[in-house]
Order: structure tokens, then sequence, then C-alpha cells
């Protein structure tokens, strides 16, 4: 059998879910931190906080604009997590040798880098395709680390594929701040690989490198392995689950506490006890630090105990579990969607839009900023996310029962 024939017969049946028991539980999850990514997008473009400052920078914020804030950084922990299990369940559950899941994890892989770069940042964030400014975020981070872990399962067991991620996430703050000089020349690449960095591959190009390798791949990994636990009997599966995210809640805690290692920027008593709460909250993302991952992943892991099995029927939990099922359709769908509104709003209130004709990181600095006050306050914030959502409903479950009745190999790339 052929490369492409193998990865052909493999796409479709991942995408006929053909030996696979799906699990309710991971789609309402997934489905749920989707719709909280929304609200994160609609602040981007809307609040008339985005341009000025950070929503977690104490000096400025408010508890409201930091909780919203706060709340989104659930939503990509989980993603990649969760992309890991997936990519665990397919191999055990769908009848296929290691080659051919590494083989396909890794053609769609490639796919979501394609998708980053040429529809994500034109479309979605710029609505330009000059590609004055590409933003490498959580799409790219995720289609690269499937590449990885389709290499890895080829030559390693599960069990050290999580090993070694849970390790990546465990260690990789040794190098935070100015600790990564021990680098010498290799400096400037491993901020690439672990950090966030801005670089300019040619004249008025420039790259955002935002979402680092390390330890994002890690968190793919360790998703990988704990795939396993999914394939537990159900009352013995939610006790784990809920067992281990209760654990990492609690060492998140013990471990902030301390104030001694986990995170770069250590917090502190503040002026009322609300900014204190905020401070030991104010986790760093970029690069997510031990302790971000741990605040993180911790309550999603009880959330997914939580969802199984019975305890995931209701009205709510049915519509989220239709946005989970068709992830990437979701989110190809929601920055355009988002950022046309901003341009209405913006040509209604001001007359011209054109700073939202290029990414709004690069507005800041262009000849195209932001006006004076541009932007709204929290109300109308979350009265357009909500809008969002229900418009993008329709859409995905539309799609979504598309590809139970479709077969063909292009559904299992959407």
């Amino acid at each position: 059998m052929t490369t492409s024939t193998t990865v052909e017969s493999l796409q479709s049946r991942v995408n006929s879910g053909s030996g696979v028991s799906r699990l309710s539980s991971i789609d309402i999850l997934r489905g749920l931190v989707m719709v909280i990514m929304a609200l994160d997008h609609t602040r981007d473009f809307l609040s008339n906080s985005a341009a000025t400052f950070d929503p977690t920078d104490l000096a400025h914020t408010t508890p409201a604009l930091f909780f919203t804030r706060w709340i989104t950084h659930f939503c990509a922990p989980t993603f990649v997590f969760l992309a890991g299990i997936g990519s665990y369940l397919a191999l055990v559950r769908g009848g296929y040798d290691r080659c051919e899941l590494g083989k396909f994890l890794a053609s769609r892989g490639l796919w979501l880098v394609f998708l980053e770069v040429f529809v994500v940042s034109p479309l979605g964030w710029s609505f330009s395709f000059s590609f004055g400014f590409t933003r490498l975020q959580v799409i790219w981070v995720i289609g690269v680390s499937m590449v990885i872990l389709g290499g890895l399962i080829m030559i390693w067991p599960s069990r050290l594929i999580g090993a070694v991620g849970l390790l990546m996430i465990a260690t990789h703050d040794i190098f935070d701040g100015a600790r990564a000089a021990w680098l010498g020349s290799a400096q400037s690449a491993w901020k690439v690989l672990h950090g966030f960095e801005f670089f300019q591959p040619f004249p008025h190009k420039f790259v955002a490198s935002l979402y680092p390798l390390i330890p994002w791949v890690g968190v793919l990994m360790a998703g990988y392995a704990a795939g396993e636990l999914m394939t537990l009997e159900a009352a013995r599966r939610r006790r784990v689950l809920l067992s281990l995210g209760g654990l990492a809640t609690v060492l998140f805690v013990v471990l902030r506490a301390l104030n001694v290692y986990g995170d770069p920027s250590p917090w502190s008593v503040q002026s009322t006890p609300m900014f204190t709460v905020l401070s030991f909250l104010r986790c760093s993302k970029y690069p997510p630090s031990l302790l971000y991952l741990l605040m993180t992943l911790g309550p999603a892991l009880i959330a997914l105990g939580l969802f199984d099995g019975s305890r995931a029927g209701g009205w709510l939990t049915s519509r989220l579990r239709d946005f989970g099922r068709v992830p990437l359709f979701y989110y190809l769908l929601h920055l355009p969607l988002l950022h046309g509104i901003a341009i209405v709003f913006s040509l209604v209130a001001y007359g011209d839009a054109s700073w939202l004709h290029q990414d709004f990181m690069a507005a800041r600095g262009s000849g195209h900023p932001t006006p004076s006050g541009y932007g709204y306050g929290l109300p109308i914030v979350y009265a357009v996310w909500i809008s969002a959502v229900v418009l993008l409903y329709p859409a995905c479950r539309w799609f979504g029962e598309v590809k139970k009745r479709r077969r063909e190999v292009i559904f299992s790339y959407l």
C-alpha cells in the first residue's frame, strides 16, 4: 500500500468514526472552550482597552476585565491537550497501526500550519492578503506538534511520550527570562522555541511567533498519554480524571503560594484582597509556565470528568457538543465573523475602519492606528460575543451533520 493510499484509508476511517466510541465529554469540553475563546477574540476587536493595555496588568485593569481575559486562559491548553487525547483514541479504537496514524498526523499537522499562515492570519486577523504581519498561534502550534507526535508514536510507547511531555512542562521554566542567556548564540532560536519573538524574514514582512513549541508540544504529548485513561471503564475513568484534576489544581495552589518556581512573575500582596487574588492568578502564558498549565489543565480535567457519562445530558451541553464536534470549522468561521462585526461598528461610529484592514498588533505602530477612545465597554463586548456564538451555531450544527453523512477525505481535514 502506498503512502498516499495508507493516509487516505486512515483519513476515511477517522472521518467515519468506524470502530471508535466517541466520548461526548470530550466534545462538550472542547465546545465549551471554543465558546469562551470567542469572548477573548471579541474583546480583542471591540474592547476599549485592547489597544492600550494588557487586561491582566494590575496597574490598569479592573476585576471584571481581568476575569474576562483570565477565563479564556483555559482555551489553548485544553485545545492542545484534547488534540493529544484524540490522537491516542484514533490509534487504539480505530484499529490502525502506528505508521498509518503517524502519517495521518503529519499530513493533518502540515495542513494546520498552512491554514494558520495563509488563511487564519490574513483572513481572520488582518482582512488583508499582503502578509505584512503574520501570527503563529494555537493552530500553528497544534499543527507542528502533530507532526512531531506523528514521528514519535512510530518509535515510542505512549507512556514514554507522556513522561517526556510532562518533563518538558515541569522543567522548561528553568530557562525563563535572563537565564536564556546561558545558551549564548542560540538565544534567539531559543526565544522562538520557548518564548515569543517578533522577526522580519523579508522586507516589510513581520512574523509574530506567539505560541512556542516548548512546552506546547509537551502538552500535546501529555494529552496523547492521557488518552489511555479515556479507554477505562466509565466510572473508573471519571474517578481518575477528577482525582488528577484535583491534584493538579492543589499543586498549582501550593507551588504558587510558595513563590519559588513555576512562573517568572511572582505574586505579591496588593492594596486590596481582590487585587491580591488577581496577582495570585496572574500566571504567564507567553510561554505558558508550569503554573499556568496546572491552573488551567487541572480544572479542565475536572470538567472532563464531570461531563462524562450520564452527567453530560441537557440542552446546554448538547449545544456545546455540537460546537465541539467541528472545532476547526468553528475556528475558521468565528474570526472573520468577529472581524467583520468590528468593521461594521467602526464604519458606523467613525466612518472609517482602515485600522481593521490589517492586523491589530501591526496597526498600533503603523500609519493607521486605532483612533483615540476606540472601542466599547464590557457590556457591548459580551453582547456581541453572545450574538456571534448564536449566529455560528446553525452553521456548526449543519456541518456536523454533513460530516456524519459524508465519507470524503476532505472532511477529515475540517
